[in-house]
């Protein structure tokens, strides 16, 4: 249970020059701000400040004083004297200020007035509020708000202790109405608070010396240092420096520290997610570095140990061959809720030429034969299907115009063409066509009839099994069964459009109710839950493709509206953070809801003596973005390197689509404020990815990508294109491929 509070208290023995003048008798902080991070949930009343204001007037005419507030953490008697909320941050005022470290000389005396704004005050005081006296209301506000949770900062570790305050100051900032103040300080051509996030105190600070030292209306002819001005605090036994270029220094640091430097002038780092085909072939994590990647992602909750060390392996080995630096970042399973596994179906591929309208064949399918060990074709081949073959002889015989015939698993004789041939890892490698449909198996036998000789022969080997699904359209009953065995068949239960699938997750069961919605894959399908059992949960589909769409094994599954308690780390968790902590760069954290995961996971790190690996926090649930500023000062109490993910798949599902751009640009001022790298992820170039030819809002979206420290992609068949196009659109002002604008002509004359 966290209590908030907004403390009216005395900021005393400020030494700063900006209080040598005289304060107004009154001044006012409209409170009317963003309080968007934690609502009340209790049932406790208290006092709606949504269009309220808060007067302080000090007592012998000194400085106005007011406190907006992440709650102390462990104040004993202020607790006592607080009301309980339950996780969230409130305005209330406590009658018990003792604990706070600093003496106080006066205390403030508070007042709420609805409905009252600032130039109405002013007049009642006979006297215009200036924009002066407004923004030292504003740097009291934020002074105050670092003094509220002074206890919580001093226990922040050292490389950190900036970077929580200026976060502080920000929060303050944000939860003040400061509209008119912005229109005022644009009309005179000064800062703009939307773009101080990094340096609040020291911004506040030099704009109030500046129209402080203006003395007139014009601003002419006043200097002020580029650097802006240094401000620097005493924090229990240090001195922190908030000045504006130790700030920017602070945040390139955690930057490089958590992520690594940027080679080349670049201005982001690029971030690939890779599976079994990186452990298959070198050439494919070499053609991905050479686009741009520098950061590779594997997530645990996909292979095993043997697995990620051959990924790790090939990625590092192709690293130092390219003398290209490259991280490795793996994602903790968590405790997601997904589908149980299907039953494999069989192995078997499919070769598919295609046909135009009439069913008729325009072109051969595209197939790409390779020996055992060399991996995918180069990056830019896209075949239709993969063949891996096992007959060295067979191989080395084959040249272009070539053509091998088999027996496919229906019996039907087919044929492959040799179009072109190419060096590959260990051997050749060669794209052939297929002008009919096949459907080619492991074991099956390819000959190649040589004149007055006996046919070579090479086989097909390793054709991964078919991936099963159930196919789901609105109006069909999906039940979900609590069976914990691995697989479970796929044929569908007697009623026609009903289907059964398993979730190993005991959590579901034991939270829904009926009513709930639920979404599947990322909502790529929707439903609602319709009832439930101890071991079965019974849901209606209520959106689909129009022909259905698919659902596989181990896919996404949301409830927005329920309140499951998921453990922090899961017992798969600790396993894979020993092999983490041994082989990778950074871990990813999985749906962090609460601080109590990130104490969790600093106490296993702890357990471990862990100081070095960089953490990850995967912000994928609405109690991860409702909690953000209180889940970062925590993980701030260690000194492992620092960074925030957006994963968006899941936020967006959590959260609404239609709230996604908001909360994803909250996150990425909560996190600039508090210096640390924001990885940006989920449905990147997802179009180019998978087709080849990107989206116009997808390039959009990835220029987003400018203002992270990192963007991820996904893996797919045109991962290598997405990666350099990516790594242009984030670093074209450093390119030839930067948009040239020319500047506009005016015509003075028609005709």
């Amino acid at each position: 249970m966290i209590k908030g509070a907004v403390s009216v208290c005395s900021i005393v023995d400020q030494t700063s020059f900006l209080y040598q003048a005289r304060f107004p008798d009154l001044s006012a902080v409209n409170l009317c701000g963003n309080s968007s991070f934690l609502p009340c949930k209790s049932g406790t009343k208290v006092p709606d400040y949504g269009n309220h204001l808060l007067l302080l007037q000090g007592r012998d005419k000194v400085t106005p004083r007011a406190a907006y507030s992440i709650p102390p953490e462990s104040e004993d008697a202020q607790r006592q004297s607080t009301p309980d909320f339950s996780d969230e941050q409130l305005f209330v005022f406590p009658d018990n200020d003792e604990n706070l470290e600093e003496p106080r000389k006066g205390r403030a005396a508070s007042k709420i007035q609805a409905s009252i704004d600032l130039q109405q005050i002013a007049k009642k005081q006979g006297d215009q509020v200036t924009i002066l006296d407004k923004l030292k209301a504003v740097h009291l506000h934020i002074l105050a708000m670092e003094q509220w949770n002074v206890s919580r900062l001093k226990i922040c570790h050292q490389n950190y202790s900036a970077s929580a305050i200026n976060m502080l100051h920000y929060l303050a900032l944000k939860s003040l109405d400061t509209e008119q103040i912005k229109e005022e300080l644009s009309s005179i051509g000064l800062m703009n608070l939307e773009t101080i996030n990094t340096h609040v105190l020291s911004s506040l600070s030099g704009c109030i010396e500046m129209l402080f030292n203006s003395k007139s209306d014009s601003l002419l002819g006043l200097k002020v240092s580029s650097e802006g001005l240094p401000v620097h605090q005493r924090l229990g036994d240090k001195n922190v420096d908030l000045g504006m270029t130790a700030m920017g220094n602070k945040a390139s640091s955690n930057r490089d520290l958590l992520l690594g430097k940027l080679q080349s002038l670049k201005l982001a780092h690029i971030m690939v997610t890779v599976g079994q085909e990186a452990a298959e072939n070198d050439t494919h994590i070499t053609d991905l570095i050479s686009s741009g990647a520098t950061i590779f992602r594997i997530n645990c909750a996909h292979g095993n140990t043997e697995l990620w060390s051959k990924i790790i392996t090939t990625v590092k080995r192709c690293s130092h061959l390219l003398e290209k630096p490259c991280q490795i970042l793996m994602d903790l399973a968590g405790p997601k809720l997904r589908t149980g596994r299907l039953k494999d179906g069989p192995c078997v591929v499919k070769i598919s030429p295609k046909r135009n309208a009439l069913g008729r064949i325009i072109c051969g399918a595209q197939v790409w034969l390779f020996p055992q060990g060399a991996g995918l074709p180069p990056s830019h081949l896209s075949p239709d299907v993969i063949l891996q073959v096992d007959g060295e002889k067979f191989l080395n015989k084959l040249e272009v115009d070539d053509s091998v015939r088999f027996t496919d698993a229906s019996g039907k004789r087919r044929c492959l063409r040799i179009l072109s041939k190419y060096p590959v890892f260990s051997g050749a490698g060669f794209m052939a066509e297929c002008s009919k449909t096949a459907y080619v198996e492991s074991g099956t036998a390819l000959y190649l009839k040589e004149k007055g000789k006996k046919s070579s022969v090479g086989y097909v080997v390793s054709v991964p099994p078919a991936e099963q699904f159930v196919r789901l359209r609105v109006g069909d009953l999906l039940v979900l069964t609590r069976d914990s065995s691995d697989k479970q068949d796929t044929s569908p239960c007697s009623a026609v459009g009903t289907h059964k699938m398993t979730c190993p997750c005991g959590y579901l069961f034991d939270s829904v109710k009926p009513g709930d919605p639920i979404a599947f894959d990322d909502g790529k399908i929707w439903g609602v839950i319709k009832g439930t059992s101890i071991s079965e949960v019974v849901v209606t589909i209520t959106h689909a493709g129009p022909k259905g769409t698919k659902l596989g094994s181990e896919k996404s599954i949301n409830i927005p509206q329920s309140n499951i308690r998921y453990e922090g780390l899961t017992s798969k968790d600790l396993m894979d953070l020993d092999f983490v902590a041994a082989h990778a760069d950074m871990v990813g954290v999985s749906f962090i809801r609460d601080v109590h995961d990130i104490v969790v996971l600093r106490q296993e790190l702890s357990k471990r003596k862990i100081s070095k690996l960089g953490v990850v926090l995967k912000i994928e649930t609405q109690g991860g973005f409702e909690k953000l500023p209180l889940l970062i000062l925590e993980a701030m109490k260690s000194g492992n390197p620092l960074g925030v993910m957006i994963a968006r798949g899941d936020l967006a599902v959590e959260c609404g689509w239609e709230k996604l751009a908001d909360i994803q640009e909250e996150i990425m001022s909560i996190c600039s404020a508090a210096h640390l790298p924001v990885i940006l992820a989920t449905q990147v170039l997802e179009s180019l990815v998978k087709t080849g030819v990107p989206t116009r809002a997808e390039i959009t979206d990835a220029a987003i990508g400018r203002r992270a420290s990192c963007v991820m992609l996904n893996k797919g068949k045109h991962i290598a294109k997405a990666v350099s196009t990516l790594d242009t659109i984030l670093n074209s002002q450093f390119t030839n491929a930067k948009a040239e604008l020319k500047p506009l002509v005016l015509i003075n004359r028609v005709g």
